[in-house]
């Protein structure tokens, strides 16, 4: 048996952006608030950053590979430090962390600390309602900088798996490319895989066409971060305080979406917006949405459509398109489609940077606790409203993808084993060819590791 050696770093890292000058208040504030209760919170996300390009898709693995690691707040005269000890040596070149990473970090700083004591717990911000949710994602949004209200629509978020296979991976970077060609931007869950692919690719289509000011925006969540550290091509990081903000701040400030293959996140953040779509209040709304792959993921499209059409029916299925093995098309519709975007934006007076007449309800933000208890009693049979079905079916899979990569899902289910999912039976079977089909492609963890369910479906 040998033991793994893994090199670490001790370093103090200077501030970037906004963190450059500061009040002594706000310099006491971060200082103070560092050391509170989000401390476990800041430490595992400053963790997942620092890891950078060493990918796992476990969260508990990252936290006990590197249990001596710690991240501390130094006050100095004018703006603070953050001073990491026992940290992956990776995150440093020369004895120099590296830029990108040391942003990524201060964005950590920025919206575990900062948010947390200036909007998420501040009882000035109704998170209950469902305004005052969506005015909280617009806060944090506007707080990282990510708005520019002289920027035309051209953010397309592109959603799939961290667990795909090369040929899927170069599809995700053609596609990038040929988004950016179009002088489109991108947006992703910021991790491995598709995630990384479009941006990588946007990068060369960026440079083509000589636009320098391309956006690579990652969006993120403490529970995932782990499991998808932010890649080096993400030029801005926004950590939202859960997964329900974090999809509304996808499809209020994305301007289209694009889906690869992808597991059962993928299916989550499909299920999500198409449980908004599907609300009357959005029929009349533009949102191209345009699932795609390569040849060989023909497939796997097949069974995403039938699933919808089984458990959502026809309507869900007639707000999107799916176009395989051709990222030229894809660029084509999606480019297409953002103009339609424009125009109805530029007739309702709504904002391009923030899509804030998207009717996004309270199911679909309240957070949801995978225990084992709330996914027994989900809801998942037919009798109710489809945008309804949508945000229970929605919730099923989140607690499958905290179950499969996040450190407190992980623990949750080796100590009282897996989750149970009851439903209407035609519709547990539909769901359980779906996530079969996902195990046998190897799409719940990362290829060459044994997947064992954290899950059991049975009908009532």
């Amino acid at each position: 048996m040998t033991t793994e050696l893994i090199e670490l770093v001790d370093a103090r890292v200077s501030p970037t952006g906004q963190f450059d000058i500061l009040s002594k208040y706000e310099i006491h504030k971060l200082t103070d608030t560092s050391r509170g209760p989000q401390n476990t919170i800041f430490r595992n996300c400053a963790l997942a950053v620092l890891n950078c390009g060493n990918y796992m898709d476990d969260g508990k693995e990252l936290l006990e590979k590197f249990s001596d690691f710690d991240i501390s707040v130094i006050p100095t005269e004018r703006s603070v430090k953050l001073k990491v000890t026992n940290a992956p040596a990776t995150a440093f070149v020369d004895g120099r962390m590296i830029q990108g990473i040391a942003e990524h970090l201060f964005a950590v700083l920025r919206d575990i600390i900062y948010v947390r004591s200036e909007i998420t717990g501040d009882p000035r911000y109704d998170l209950v309602s469902a305004q005052g949710v969506t005015d909280a994602v617009f806060h944090i949004l506007r707080n990282a900088g990510t708005f520019d209200r002289t920027r035309a629509p051209r953010l397309v978020v592109c959603w799939g798996g961290h667990s795909i296979s090369r040929e899927e991976y170069d599809y995700t970077k053609k596609v990038g490319y040929e988004l950016a060609l179009r002088s489109l931007d991108i947006c992703t869950g910021c991790g491995p895989g598709a995630m990384k692919g479009p941006m990588k690719g946007a990068t060369i289509g960026h440079a083509k066409q000589r636009d320098a000011h391309g956006q690579y925006l990652g969006i993120t969540e403490p529970g995932i971060i782990a499991a998808e550290a932010p890649n080096p091509i993400v030029n801005q990081l926004v950590i939202m305080p859960d997964i329900e903000k974090r999809l509304e701040a996808f499809v209020r400030t994305g301007h289209g979406i694009v889906v690869f293959p992808g597991g059962a996140g993928t299916a989550e953040e499909i299920l999500y917006l198409l449980g908004i779509l599907l609300h009357q209040d959005n029929k009349e709304q533009p949102f191209p949405v345009i699932f795609t792959g390569p040849a060989s993921a023909a497939e796997y499209f097949e069974q995403i459509d039938r699933f919808i059409g089984e458990t959502l029916g026809d309507e869900a299925q007639s707000r999107y398109q799916i176009i395989i093995d051709d990222p030229q098309e894809v660029g084509r519709q999606m480019s297409a489609g953002i103009l339609k975007v424009r125009q109805y934006r530029k007739d309702t007076g709504d904002a391009y940077y923030y899509n804030w007449k998207l009717k996004v309800s309270t199911e679909f933000q309240r957070p949801f606790v995978p225990s084992h208890e709330n996914m027994r009693a989900l809801a998942l049979h037919n009798n109710q409203e489809p945008y309804l079905l949508a945000a229970n079916l929605r919730r099923a899979f989140s607690g499958i993808v905290s179950g499969n990569v996040k450190d407190e899902g992980i623990r949750n289910v080796e100590k009282n084993g897996p989750y149970e999912l009851r439903g209407d039976p035609a519709l547990m079977r539909s769901m359980d060819t779906l996530l079969n089909s996902f195990v046998k492609q190897q799409r719940m963890k990362l290829p060459g590791k044994a997947y064992t369910p954290c899950y059991t479906i049975a009908a009532d």
